[in-house]
C-alpha cells in the first residue's frame, strides 16, 4: 500500500497565533503564504490554514471506545514510534489534550495509539498510529 499526500484546508480566526503554533509546537515548516492562509507541510501532507472570522459554534463529540471524540477532526497516521515520540515532545509543550494518548480497541481489529488537541483556533486534531499499519482500514 502506497500512501500518497493529502491537502486539507482549515480555517481560523487567528492566523498568527495558528501560524506559529503549527511551526512551533508541531513542528511544521512553512511554504508559501499570504495575508489570509499559509501553507504547512504536516508529516508529508499540505496543510493550509486559511484566515475566516471566528466562529460561535460549539464542539460537537461523538462517543468512541467510551470517549467523546471532537467532529469534525483531522490530522495524520504516524508509524508506532514517531507518534510516542511525537505525543511525548507536545506534553512537554504543555498541550491540553482533550483526549490523552492512550491505545484505543486493545486487542481488536484496528487496534491503535491515538491522542486529540485543539490548535489556538479550536480545531480538533487527532494523532494515530497502528503497530500493524495493515490495520489501517481493518474491518
Amino acid at each position: 500500500m502506497s500512501i500518497q499526500p493529502f491537502h486539507i484546508a482549515i480555517p481560523v480566526y487567528n492566523l498568527a497565533e495558528c501560524r506559529t503554533f503549527y511551526r512551533t509546537v508541531l513542528g511544521c515548516e512553512e511554504g508559501r503564504s499570504s495575508d489570509h492562509w499559509v501553507d504547512f507541510n504536516l508529516f508529508g501532507h499540505q496543510l493550509v490554514i486559511h484566515y475566516k472570522p471566528k466562529s460561535e459554534a460549539e464542539l460537537h463529540t461523538n462517543p468512541v471506545d467510551g470517549k467523546n471524540v471532537p467532529v469534525p477532526h483531522y490530522g495524520v497516521v504516524l508509524e508506532w514510534d514517531q507518534f510516542h515520540a511525537f505525543a511525548d515532545d507536545l506534553a512537554s509543550k504543555g498541550i491540553e489534550f482533550i483526549i490523552a494518548p492512550y491505545v484505543r480497541f486493545k486487542g481488536e481489529v484496528g487496534e491503535q495509539a491515538t491522542m486529540f488537541f485543539l490548535d489556538p483556533a479550536g480545531n480538533a486534531l487527532e494523532f494515530k498510529a497502528f503497530k500493524d499499519i495493515s490495520q489501517l482500514f481493518a474491518r
